[in-house]
């Protein structure tokens, strides 16, 4: 009896929820804008913290190069030379240029989309598109996604297939990924609240202040121009501390009492809670702290499970990439009328330079420490 193959109706999602019972306004529950308030935030939060902006940058570069490979030598070349000159942006050029800018938006917002520029069958550059002027959107069969752009309602983008999204770990049913940033405002907040009052106890303590007191004796006399004397004591007294000026000697006759205003205040040690504030948002990152400046630790190096670890977090930024990058060079073989296959070969990720830098300023830093601990031994 010949096999009689199914006929596969068309359904909906069936895990999507049940939009006949939603209210009648039900049409802005599809999109997701992604220009929402935690997108500025996190844009704030790389400017309030440079810890949080250079760890982005150093995975960024830490993720390395690429190549195309194809197996004909002339489409080869015809393909780099597209990577390579490519507009992007209208003022760069260059794969790198664009993807550099694309996962450096996903990291920080965990959304990121870009456009692919055809003009007369060509392609005529990348864009990376800012995210307060795209939205997202649900398709109707609840499993797809349509990015909108433009106006109100927004619409779907008339040519989706030219379209660049990438999610970084998206929660389930959600239309955009999740920041790395996700969970340290809360911690950034605490650490830039200390800075600030490291900066006012300083600005309080630092510039010295002084506290004149003048007491009044028992003669009667003293006591009726007890006023006059005060206001006179003052006046000398800011004249003699007048800045800019030549170094002057303040005499006074009577009971007068200088005291520096602040100088029995020990302004509190933020050492222990800066830095566990900051072993937050180092875990954070999945960087050692010694890349990102901070030397908690006299023998602290990269170990091999460190650059283990940190290999397998760039190789799985990787995966996200090269899909990217593939849409990209298979739009511009097919506009081209080519149907060769490419790999794309990532560079070997190698931490030597990185460990040896490092290495370096350990060293740098335990020649000063014993240089300090001589000088307070010869001291003593």
């Amino acid at each position: 009896m010949p096999f009689r193959q199914k006929k596969i109706v068309e359904t909906p999602v069936q895990t999507a929820g049940n939009r006949l019972t939603a209210h009648p306004f039900r049409m802005l529950d599809n999109y997701s804008p992604l220009s929402a308030p935690q997108v500025q935030l996190f844009a704030q939060l790389r400017e309030a913290v440079p810890i949080i902006d250079a760890a982005i940058n150093k995975l960024v570069r830490l993720t390395g190069g690429f190549e195309v490979r194809c197996g004909d030598p002339d489409t080869q070349a015809l393909l780099q030379s597209f990577l390579s000159g490519v507009s992007v942006g209208g003022n760069q050029s260059g794969i790198w240029a664009f993807v550099s800018t694309y996962f450096d938006q996903l990291l920080t917002y965990g959304t990121a989309v870009g456009e692919i520029v055809v003009s007369g069958g060509h392609i005529m550059g990348l864009y990376n598109a800012p995210l307060n002027a795209v939205e997202l959107r649900r398709s109707s069969n609840g499993f797809g996604i349509e990015v909108c752009a433009g106006g109100f309602p927004p619409r779907p983008v008339p040519y989706p297939e030219l379209i660049l999204f990438s999610a970084l770990n998206p929660e389930p049913g959600a239309l955009s990924g999740t920041s790395i940033l996700k969970g340290l405002p809360f911690v950034s907040k605490i650490l830039l609240n200390i800075y600030h009052t490291i900066g006012v106890n300083w600005e309080r303590l630092g510039n010295v202040r002084f506290a004149v007191t003048y007491k009044p004796q028992n003669d009667a006399a003293d006591r009726a121009y007890a006023k006059e004397r005060a206001m006179q004591v003052a006046k000398e007294w800011g004249d003699a501390m007048q800045p800019g000026g030549r170094v002057k000697d303040f005499v006074t006759v009577g009971d007068v009492s200088i005291k520096t205003i602040g100088a029995d205040n020990q302004i509190l040690d933020s050492g222990v809670p800066v830095r566990q504030m900051l072993e937050q948002i180092v875990a954070k990152t999945g960087l050692p702290p010694f890349m990102l400046g901070l030397s908690w630790s006299s023998t602290e190096r990269m170990s091999s499970q460190q650059a283990d670890a940190l290999t397998s977090e760039l190789e799985a930024y990787r995966k996200i990439l090269s899909p990217v990058i593939g849409k990209i060079c298979r739009t511009y073989l097919t506009l081209s009328g080519l149907t060769d296959s490419f790999e794309i070969a990532w560079d070997d990720i190698t931490l030597q330079d990185e460990v040896e830098l490092s290495r370096a300023r350990l060293y740098d830093a335990q020649a000063q420490r014993l240089v300090t601990q001589n000088t307070k031994e010869e001291k003593v």
